[in-house]
């Protein structure tokens, strides 16, 4: 007999107890639930979603290019933490001869985030 024992699958520990079933909360023990009177969508009409902002035009890939030269380009000092400008006027400042185009870009194209931040600005510090 305990040969045959043997050979059989373990046994769970959740073998030994009787299954429940789990109530939801709020709802007292016994309860049906209630179906709703009337479905919601007939009550009011919905409205139409939020008009999104209307987003800028993105900029010409030759300009991101740029950007992302100047952002690979460790002569203009670290880029993280602080915006495109921010670092070209810094190197300006020590005189270390930032591109001009660069600036003119990041003039132009002041509210497009794309331009605005550096390849790293999702990353912390």
């Amino acid at each position: 007999m305990a040969a045959i024992r043997a050979m059989e699958q373990p046994r769970l520990i959740t073998d030994s107890f009787p299954r429940r079933r789990r109530r939801r909360p709020g709802r007292a023990p016994g309860k049906a639930k209630v179906a709703p009177a009337a479905p919601r969508d007939r009550e009011r009409p919905r409205s139409p979603p939020p008009a999104e902002e209307p987003r800028a035009a993105p900029p010409d890939p030759a300009v991101l290019e740029m950007l992302r030269r100047f952002d690979l380009a460790g002569e203009y000092g670290p880029c993280t933490g602080i915006t495109r400008l921010q670092r070209w006027e810094r190197a300006q400042a020590l005189g270390l001869s930032p591109p001009g185009p660069v600036r003119d870009a990041l003039l132009a194209h002041g509210d497009n985030p794309d331009v605005t931040y550096s390849l790293w600005h999702e990353y912390e510090l």
